[in-house]
Formats: C-alpha cells, structure tokens, sequence
C-alpha cells in the first residue's frame, strides 16, 4: 500500500501543476496591449503592470520564412502573411534547392500577391549542421529592415498577427518577442496527438514559466527580434551548430539585459497529415533537447505527467480497485482540463479528441526515458549526435562488423536499461 500513496501524492503534485498551468494559459491570454500599458480583460479591467510604451512609428519588418518540402496546409499557411493588416513588411521565402517541392509553392504566393514584397532565395548553404539556420542566413543577408521575424512554414496567422506582436518592440528595453501557439487541424491519429500536445504541455509549460517563474520561453515558430541584439550575440554564425537555436538565441540576448516577451497573440501550428514515425521522431528530438539543456530539472516533465505516475502503483502493486478507480480519476481530470484549454485557445478541435489524451500522455510519457539512452537525433533527413546545450556533432557513419557490434550494443543495452538511467542522471547532476 505504501507504493500506491507515494505515487499517489505525486500524481497529486502533478495534477495541481497541471491546474496552475491552465490557470497560466488562462490569464496570459487575457491580457492585452491598449494605448500605453499591459491590462487584464476580465469583468473588471485593471492595470496588470506598470509598463510604459514609447509612442513611435510603425517599424517595417523583413519576415525570414524557411521552406523544406510540403508541410500541411503550406500554400494558406504561406498566404496568410500576404494578407496582413500592416503597412510595410517584406517575405522571403529561402530554400536549399530548386528541386524541393515547397519551391512551387513559393512561386504560386508570390505570382498570386504580385503587390506584396516577396522574394524567394534559393541558395545552398552548409555553414552549419542545424539545417534551419543555414537556409535562414542566406535569408537574413538579403533582409532590408532592421527588425527580422522569424516565421515556421506550418505557421498561420491572422491579419492581426505583426500589428499585435510589434506593440511590445515600442518598449526599447525589450529584445525578442514569441508567441503563444496553438495546435490546429488533425486528420489522423498522429496529428491529433501532436495538437493536444501543443495544446496542453506546451502551451501551459510556456505561460507557467512565464507567469509563475518569470522565464519566457522563445518558440522558434515565432521570434521577432532588431538586426542590431542578434548580431550582438554573433548573428545566425553563432547557433549554426545548435539544435534548439531558438532558446539559445533567446537566452544569449535575455543576458545581454534585454526584455523576452510572450505575446499573448496566438497562432496556429497545421498538424493535418501526420504519420506516427513523424510524431515519435518530433518528440524524441525534442525531448532529447530538452535533456542536454535541462539537465535533471528534465525529471519534471516525468513528475509532471500525473496520467503515466497514475499506472505505476497498477503495474508495481497490484490492480485493485483503489488503483485502477484513481487512475480513471486522473484520466477524467486531465481529459476535462484539455477540453477546457481547447476551448480557450480557440482550437476548434472536435471535443471527442480528447478523450485520446491520456493515451497521448502515457505515449509522451514512455518517450521520455529515450533521451536518457540515447543521444543521436535525427532532423530533416540528417542525423546528428546532440551533446551539452543541444551542440551538435556529426553523426560518425559506420559500415559491416561496426554495425553488428552497434547493433549489439543495442540488444545488451535494453537489458540494462535500469542502470543506464540511473548513470545518466548521476552525470548530468555531477
């Protein structure tokens, strides 16, 4: 009985961050930018904080758009920042290759907006191993204005999007500004998955860091920023060879005494046609990422998956009604709890969805362990080792008796997982 009330009380930990996380996500949405200051919209409108904006002129902005083949719903993706509510903008879309598929898309926006400021680069560029920021810096050379927007091609916004994100470069202490972002679309299981994952773990990890421990989180899929603080951190060159560049960029200039603001303006992530190999290769990496920024603090997430803490006692105890009965208890909760963030962030996702979130926690919560074993990722079509601070490495190629004793090494190294677990945990923490 003493396993089942020492998972219990986690599980109840658990749940109650996942509580302060909605009640995060629920209150950054609520705020707004009016006139000069930062308010709640609520029953009652009052001042949230004492930030003041300079008034100044509309900055005119270079949007970055790094293309690689079809992501879903890419030509009304790409079309939606043709259709902005802004005076003065440009879009450069930047690929690697003629041959890519994602360049006729390109083609297509920009003979269909022929008013719009639109350039296409195509240009091969291997400065680095992250395959982004080498089709970003051919982008960023050709970009005219001084503040750049870095954008994901499986990003939609509204027509509100710059005008809203621009309000907080009026503060001249602030240095990046992100956005919240919501999971949109699903067509098949795998996108479902991915879309309740963003609509729960991410969105509500990124406004409880920013609300609760005062530590925004730069998402990569949106990241406005002045020409002038990226290159005082070293430009694109220096997080070439980083995995999450995003959240190195944003550190490097949180340090330099800059401002990193989470615009609570969100946009839509299209996750339409996702395969499983797709998902469990996003999340692995992403996890893996975690791990070598994170260090042990990565032992949260585990802590914070209150559905998989929920089977442990099933698994190590016994299958009894008291465990089995709490176990339904935390599926409901978190069932309802993603229902409900649905609802505020506008998913418009079809409500019978979510009874797949407990299925999608025990999945994210089996992945975890992966990134504790291994540290090989593989990233559109490349396959790195990650190290310390998501640096990457080459990934060494081998061939004949090297690979049986790889091959080996794996068979022998899922017997040990319990070992090699505990060992990793104890080199990160040492």
């Amino acid at each position: 009985m003493e396993i089942f009330y020492v998972f219990a009380g986690i599980t109840i930990l658990g749940l109650i961050a996942y509580g302060l996380q909605i009640w995060a996500v629920r209150a950054t949405l609520k705020e707004q930018v009016i006139g000069n200051r930062l308010w709640v919209i609520g029953k009652k409108n009052y001042c949230l904080s004492p930030i003041t904006y300079r008034p100044s002129p509309v900055f005119p902005i270079s949007i970055l758009k790094p293309l690689k083949g079809l992501d879903d719903n890419l030509f009304d993706n790409l079309a939606s920042f043709c259709t902005q509510d802004y005076p003065e903008y440009e879009i450069i879309f930047s690929l690697q290759d003629y041959n890519d598929p994602a360049y006729k898309v390109a083609r297509k926006i920009k003979d269909k907006y022929p008013e719009k400021n639109i350039s296409i680069i195509v240009k091969k560029c291997e400065d680095g191993l992250n395959p982004k920021v080498n089709n970003l810096i051919p982008a960023y050379k050709a970009s005219q204005y001084d503040y750049v927007l870095i954008s994901d091609s499986n990003v939609m916004a509204d027509k509100d999007y710059l005008k809203e994100i621009v309000k907080h470069m009026k503060d001249p202490n602030v240095g990046i500004v992100s956005n919240v972002i919501k999971g949109v679309g699903g067509s098949t299981i795998s996108s479902i998955f991915e879309n309740l994952h963003l609509n729960s773990f991410v969105i509500g990890g990124v406004c409880f860091l920013n609300k609760f421990l005062k530590m925004p989180c730069v998402i990569g899929k949106s990241m406005l920023l002045k020409k002038s603080d990226l290159e005082a951190i070293g430009g694109f060159t220096a997080v070439k060879d980083v995995l999450a560049e995003d959240y190195v960029i944003g550190e490097r200039i949180h340090k330099m005494g800059k401002k990193v603001v989470l615009s609570n303006h969100a946009i839509s992530n299209v996750n339409e046609y996702w395969g499983v190999s797709k998902f469990l290769n996003r999340h692995t990496r992403w996890g893996k990422l975690r791990w070598r920024i994170g260090g042990i603090k990565y032992i949260s997430e585990l802590i914070g998956n209150p559905v998989l803490i929920s089977l442990i006692p099933i698994l190590l105890w016994e299958i009894s009604r008291t465990t089995v009965s709490f176990a339904l208890f935390v599926f409901i909760s978190k069932i309802i709890g993603d229902l409900y963030l649905g609802k505020i962030t506008h998913s418009n996702s079809n409500p019978m969805v979510y009874l797949l979130s407990p299925v999608k926690d025990i999945i994210i919560g089996l992945i975890w362990f992966v990134p504790i074993l291994s540290s090989t990722v593989v990233w559109r079509g490349n396959r790195y080792i990650i190290g310390k601070d998501s640096m990457l490495s080459p990934y060494p190629e081998t061939r004949g008796p090297q690979k049986v004793a790889r091959l080996f090494g794996v068979v022998v190294g899922m017997w040990s997982w319990r070992y090699r677990i505990v060992n990793a945990i104890k080199t990160r923490i040492a």
